[in-house]
């Protein structure tokens, strides 16, 4: 049947007599796979019950005429046409590309059987005759001193095609039929061929027979045992190992991919291997199990210590599951660990110590090198298995990290020379330290052996008499030995990032302070001549000096401040793209090298706040460093009022701006206080030079307050110096808010009203004159901006937010008792008017977040502005009981009874709680009158009956606020469910 069907195809090259040569060509051969896969197809549909002769069919294309030659060409037919059937009846990575669908799934698992139970065997046979003839043909090839070299390829060609059709049915036939005693010593030849491809087909083959699921433990055992995998890997890994050292600094792909599928062998091989130690529940077989594993674990050291990270990587899950194995045996057992495993630790230890170097030709400061990345992954990755380590034996990996990193800084120390990569690890293992060290202190004891101290007696505690830790010894090593020399910039950073992240030691070993800091500022550090080392710096810089200021003596910081004032200069350079949509103002301001910049300006103010025992050399100090500022502030104001658009001159005020602003930030927080006097130990700020500063930025933003990034800039600084300076420049603000809102965007108008709730938490009743004048302006901007129409969802999200930040200054007034401006002089005219829109807002059941706040306020306001007029000694508000009764009840009852309300959303559930709330402070705060208003009144006139109307109120009286909520929502549930 099949050899008709050939005969009547069509195509060319299936239709020339089978004893003869088929033409060689890329067309050939693509009409070759895709006849394979058409007649797959056809076979999928046909061989269960109409076509059961497929193979016999097939078996007879095989050989031509002669049977003692074989037709290559329709050898390799064959091997693609079982090659097709394999992928679709059981290649898991086809299946899992396709929709599922159960037709096919069923029709493959039927297929699957049928093959077994009429050809599996001889399909196998089929396969491994060619590829034994074919080797054979091979060899004897090679050994021909006048061989044809194409009569060879096509020989290799045949071989590496059978392996592969081999690898991809022995996942789902009989075992027994693919480990016989012919094929393991075939296989295990060509593992070992010289012909690339042969070997990676063959690997991926053994890998598939390793990998195939056996019922029972001991099959599978008898398996490992047959096929000896691990003296095969041990004997192969060798060996490749040393053509890998002849090479030395060449590298050969396709070689490194070769040990690469040795190391997925070995991977799975050992993970199957792992499943008979950990899971068998036959004793015998998990002691032979055993053996087998202690067998691979140095082949898998090795490949660990590959220098290639893709061949590396290929051990991890093995690795993992060994670790997890001996962490669950360590968890059910207090006795140590045996001598084996330790033994085996150790030597991981060394090899992953070893793999967490750098690569001498890499460059660490490249942030756009790929390689650099994988290195930090790879990286990563080894810390998880120390740390697996580490919760097997934490000596073990403590004294290793201690050992290494110790001897590496004595070596520098001693004028040993060292590769940049082996000082880099020394350090990067005292930066990690930290987290290994898990019996380690917090704080300052986790550096020194000192007994527990008050908090209030740990500064003139003297702790350099107390022995260092470990991790103390590390560091004061690192520092003493000088090795932030060094001359290559990623061990100098390595440097810094270490003493910047553990600045507690600097609390016990204050002698360190100074030479680290003199690194920091010198050409090792700020004025390195690398731009993206020094930008690190930046922070780093500002991260010791922040941590470590209060042991900074007053006497150095103004020489380094001194010392660093060549680095605060403001550099713009506006670079051109002309791709870009956005506004070129916005796009210029977007500076990294400014955004490291700025942490330079905060460390300068915080510098400059260590003199405040000083105030006249502070005063002067903190002059030399914002003068130079104002005095470029004022040139570029000038130059961008000129009438031309100078965008450099923008950006420069923007960025001038900001870094008087940080400057600020420097100095400590004015004390948040009811009152206006400053707590006892608060040494304030240059107040008249921060006034000038705030002064200056004032009249920047009245001349420029059309740019957006000039206002975002002063509300920026102005947060800063009004967190530092306190009620001493409160007074800038109205003409500072007139100009924020002349122009702005919505959501500018969010970020100002933030920033009026910060300032209200800072400066509480200081802030009284300010919102007075602020509120009236404010509320008309909002509700104009409000009651526009949207247009779409951006203005929707806007709407939203400004409502939001809105509500939440208005409850930030009420929550710092600043409601007196609401009916100030000023604004009590429009009182009635404010109070009725939120009652509006929180009848407004498509935004129940604001809703909520809404309701909230209105809480606040009735517990404020609803107390009994005749009580003298409360702020009530005359005419406000009005206000509860005639409109905010009414609204209390519509929300739940609207269309729009849906007691299942959580959110309108917390806006019941809130009503709740809200009905609970009116009757606490009116009294008597509340209850009968409701009982009496306006139950009735909503149709209540009388026993539900007198049932609610006494509820309303007797239960606490947890349980009427309880009750008013289940209440609201069950009318809900009743109408």
């Amino acid at each position: 049947m099949l050899v008709d069907l050939l005969n009547r195809t069509p195509l060319v090259s299936i239709t020339l007599p089978l004893n003869r040569p088929f033409p060689r060509s890329d067309v050939f051969i693509v009409l070759r796979n895709k006849f394979s896969h058409t007649l797959t197809l056809f076979f999928l549909c046909t061989y269960c019950e109409q076509w059961p002769s497929f193979f016999s069919d097939l078996f007879t294309l095989i050989r031509s005429t002669d049977n003692s030659v074989f037709n290559r060409h329709i050898s390799l037919l064959f091997f693609h046409i079982v090659l097709e059937i394999s992928g679709e009846v059981a290649d898991q990575m086809i299946k899992s590309a396709r929709p599922y669908d159960a037709d096919r799934h069923a029709r493959d698992a039927r297929v699957r059987d049928a093959v077994r139970e009429r050809d599996a065997a001889r399909i196998n046979e089929a396969v491994l005759t060619l590829v034994a003839e074919c080797s054979e043909r091979m060899l004897n090839l090679r050994k021909r001193v006048d061989s044809n070299t194409r009569d060879l390829d096509a020989a290799i060609e045949v071989v590496d095609w059978g392996i592969r059709t081999f690898g991809s049915y022995v996942g789902w036939i009989d075992i027994n039929l693919t480990v016989t005693p012919t094929t393991v010593p075939l296989l295990f030849n060509l593992l070992a061929d010289p012909s690339l491809p042969i070997r990676l087909a063959t690997s991926v083959a053994l890998l598939r027979i390793v990998a195939k699921g056996l019922k029972e433990p001991g099959d599978k055992l008898s398996l490992f045992e047959v096929l000896s995998l691990g003296e095969v890997l041990d004997a192969l890994e060798t060996k490749t190992r040393a053509q890998q050292v002849e090479r030395g600094s060449e590298t050969d792909e396709g070689e490194e991919s070769y040990r690469e599928a040795l190391g997925k062998l070995l991977n799975v091989y050992g993970s199957e291997v792992a499943k008979l130690t950990d899971d068998c529940p036959n004793e015998d077989v998990r002691k032979e199990a055993t053996k087998l594993m202690a067998q691979l674990l140095p082949v898998l050291l090795r490949f660990l210590a590959d220098p290639y990270d893709d061949t590396c990587s290929t051990v991890f899950p093995l690795l993992q599951i060994i670790l997890s194995g001996y962490k669950r045996s360590r968890k059910i057992s207090t006795e140590p660990i045996n001598d084996t495993k330790r033994s085996f630790l150790t030597s991981l230890l060394q090899v992953l110590l070893t793999k967490m170097k750098w690569d001498p030709d890499a460059d660490p400061a490249d942030v756009d090198e790929d390689d650099n990345t994988e290195f930090e992954r790879m990286r990563k990755d080894l810390r998880t298995f120390m740390d697996s380590i580490l919760s097997i034996d934490q000596n073990l990996v403590t004294d290793a990290v201690r050992t290494l990193a110790l001897s590496t800084i004595s070596a520098y120390q001693n004028g040993i020379s060292l590769e940049w990569h082996d000082a880099e690890l020394g350090i990067y293992l005292v930066y990690i330290f930290g987290e290994i060290n898990k019996t380690g202190g917090k704080g300052r004891a986790a550096f020194c052996h000192a007994p527990s101290v008050d908090k209030e007696r740990r500064k003139a505690t003297d702790y350099s008499e107390y022995p260092l830790t470990t991790h103390g010894e590390m560091l004061y090593a690192l520092v003493q030995s000088g090795i932030a020399s060094y001359p290559h910039h990623a061990v100098s950073l390595q440097f810094f990032e270490t003493v910047s992240r553990y600045t507690d030691f600097f609390k016990i070993r204050k002698e360190c302070i100074i030479p680290t800091l003199e690194a920091m500022v010198d050409r090792r550090g700020l004025h390195n001549e690398n731009p993206t080392f020094r930008l690190r710096l930046y922070y780093l810089f500002h991260r010791f000096i922040k941590e470590a200021k209060n042991d900074i003596s007053p006497d150095i910081s103004a020489s380094i401040t001194q010392s660093i004032l060549d680095l605060l200069p403001i550099q713009v350079e506006i670079q051109e793209n002309d791709e870009s949509e956005e506004d070129p103002i916005a796009d210029a301001v977007k500076n990294s090298t400014f955004d490291s910049q700025l942490y330079l300006y905060e460390t300068a103010g915080i510098l400059c706040s260590l003199l405040f025992r000083s105030p006249e050399q502070q005063a002067v100090l903190f002059l030399s460093l914002v003068k130079p500022l104002m005095d470029e502030l004022s040139i570029n104001l000038h130059a961008s009022t000129k009438g031309v658009q100078d965008i450099v001159a923008i950006v420069k005020v923007h960025h001038i701006i900001m870094a008087l602003g940080n400057i600020s930030k420097g100095f400590p927080d004015y004390p948040s206080t009811t009152s206006s006097t400053v707590s006892e130990g608060h040494a304030l700020p240059p107040l008249e030079v921060l006034g000038q500063v705030a002064q200056a930025i004032l009249v920047c933003l009245e001349a420029m307050n059309v740019h957006k990034a000039v206002r975002d800039a002063t509300r920026f600084a102005f947060a800063r110096i009004l967190a530092t300076a306190g009620p001493s420049v409160t007074h800038f603000i109205p003409p500072l808010m007139a100009n924020l809102l002349a122009h702005f965007e919505p959501s500018e108008l969010v970020d100002f009203m933030n920033f009026i709730s910060l300032l209200i938490h800072k400066l509480q009743r200081d802030m009284f004159d300010v919102l007075d004048q602020l509120i009236g302006p404010l509320n008309a901007h909002i509700s104009a901006l409000l009651s526009q129409p949207i247009a779409g969802t951006d203005d929707e999200r806007a709407h939203i937010d400004t409502k939001k930040a809105y509500l939440s200054l208005l409850n930030n007034i009420m929550t710092n008792k600043l409601h007196s401006i609401f009916t100030s002089e000023r604004n009590s005219p429009t009182f009635e008017s404010l109070i009725d829109s939120l009652r509006q807002q929180a009848e407004d059941v498509s935004d129940p977040s604001s809703q909520k706040v809404a309701l909230t306020f209105l809480n606040k306001g009735v517990s404020v502005w609803g107390q009994p007029a005749s009580d003298s000694t409360q702020e009530g508000l005359l005419g406000f009981d009005r206000f509860i009764y005639e409109r905010l009840v009414p609204s209390i009852f519509r929300i739940p009874s609207s269309a729009g309300f849906n007691i299942k959303d959580g959110q309108m559930m917390v806006v019941l709680h809130e009503i709740a709330n809200l009905l609970q402070s009116i009757c606490h705060i009116r009294g008597p009158e509340a209850y009968n208003y409701l009982l009496t009144v306006f139950l009735p006139s909503q149709n209540w009956p009388p026993e539900t109307a007198l049932q609610f109120t006494k509820e309303l009286r007797d239960l606490d606020g947890k349980n009427f909520r309880k009750y008013f929502t289940d209440f609201v549930r069950s009318s809900g469910s009743s109408s």
